[in-house]
């Protein structure tokens, strides 16, 4: 990929009203995040292929995913929820049901803040004794646009070293323990591991990277979210060894504490220090989110990419990606960046 020529494209407006691809005619999709991230990409991508399947991290340690982790020691089911909500169709039966399992009871009881998706996820793990077809069972449940699957059947550890965690010791470097606690940590997160370390990958994850035509990585939680795979070693190799093109959606803003001050540029390259043998065919940015657009060429041209600005943002400048927007982006991107598949 060392050889590709380098582009810097804007997408106009006249792209992103043109017409998305015609039914029957769709790349296989596999998309990898976790959270508000991975949704909004899902969101979008299932408005142009209906061959998609979700990757989501499993390092979770908040709120009811918490909660069902410490007390019955499974996986943490609140992104994979997310990830089927997301999934869920634009008709009656899919928005009555993406609200349904987001719904959170509320009560001065146990109860209180679980969500009903989480519990309908754990009962099925329960009841059947395998992650991934209890959750293939809650997407024909929901009529889902697309399959979800753990990153790996192990509940992780995010661990993250951060300089100057403690203000009163700014220069020293201390270990952060815990998805919830490193996507807010003050300070500067110089590194992230998982714990165990090297845990085994969902075979069905590592197949659907290697059998993709497109591998969707990011936007989200730059640290918690999305260099996660890249620590599953099954996976990464997969991403590294697979025919799939790879496109990198890049956040609309820094995330506070996380990612606090960091630059477009400044992404990437933390990416690259992470995973140094991963290559990318294209880096996707709001073309209002990237002050300096010649540092991040130069940053994605280390990874081989094009980068690929488009409006993708909501319109009222909140940093929330459009849905429609962002399909169009993605429906643009792999139509001009060739194809691995018999998909067009």
């Amino acid at each position: 990929m060392t050889g590709r020529n380098f582009r810097l494209r804007r997408l106009r407006g006249s792209d992103a009203a043109r017409p998305l691809r015609k039914r029957g005619a769709q790349p296989k999709v596999v998309a990898l995040g976790g959270g508000m991230g991975l949704s909004a990409s899902l969101t979008a991508l299932r408005r142009i292929t209906g061959d998609l399947t979700a990757v989501v991290t499993v390092a979770d340690d908040g709120g009811s995913s918490g909660r069902l982790r410490d007390e019955l020691g499974v996986l943490p089911p609140g992104d994979l929820r997310k990830a089927l909500a997301a999934l869920c169709g634009d008709d009656d039966w899919g928005q009555t049901w993406s609200r349904v399992i987001q719904h959170r009871f509320s009560s001065r009881g146990d109860l209180h803040d679980h969500a009903v998706g989480n519990l309908l996820i754990v009962a099925l793990w329960e009841q059947l004794g395998d992650h991934v077809q209890a959750l293939d069972l809650v997407g024909k449940l929901l009529g889902a646009h697309g399959r979800v699957l753990p990153m790996s059947a192990v509940p992780l550890e995010l661990q993250a070293l951060v300089r100057g965690h403690d203000p009163r010791r700014p220069d020293e470097v201390d270990t952060v323990r815990g998805q919830a606690t490193v996507a807010l940590t003050p300070g500067e997160v110089q590194s992230v591991h998982l714990v165990p370390q090297g845990p085994p990958a969902v075979p069905e994850a590592v197949a659907a990277v290697l059998d993709a035509d497109w591998v969707v990585l990011g936007p989200g939680s730059w640290f918690s979210s999305v260099i996660p795979h890249l620590l599953v070693p099954e996976l990464l190799d997969a991403l590294v060894e697979t025919r799939a093109r790879r496109v990198l959606s890049l956040n609309l803003a820094p995330q506070p504490g996380e990612t606090d001050g960091f630059s477009p540029q400044r992404h990437l390259e933390v990416l690259g220090r992470h995973a140094p043998k991963l290559a990318l065919d294209v880096v996707l940015a709001d073309e209002a989110a990237v002050p300096d657009r010649e540092s991040l060429a130069d940053a994605a041209k280390r990874f081989g990419a094009a980068v690929e600005l488009a409006p993708v943002a909501a319109p009222d400048g909140s940093p929330v990606h459009d849905p429609e927007l962002l399909a169009a982006a993605y429906d643009r991107i792999f139509r001009m960046h060739g194809r691995i598949g018999p998909w067009r």
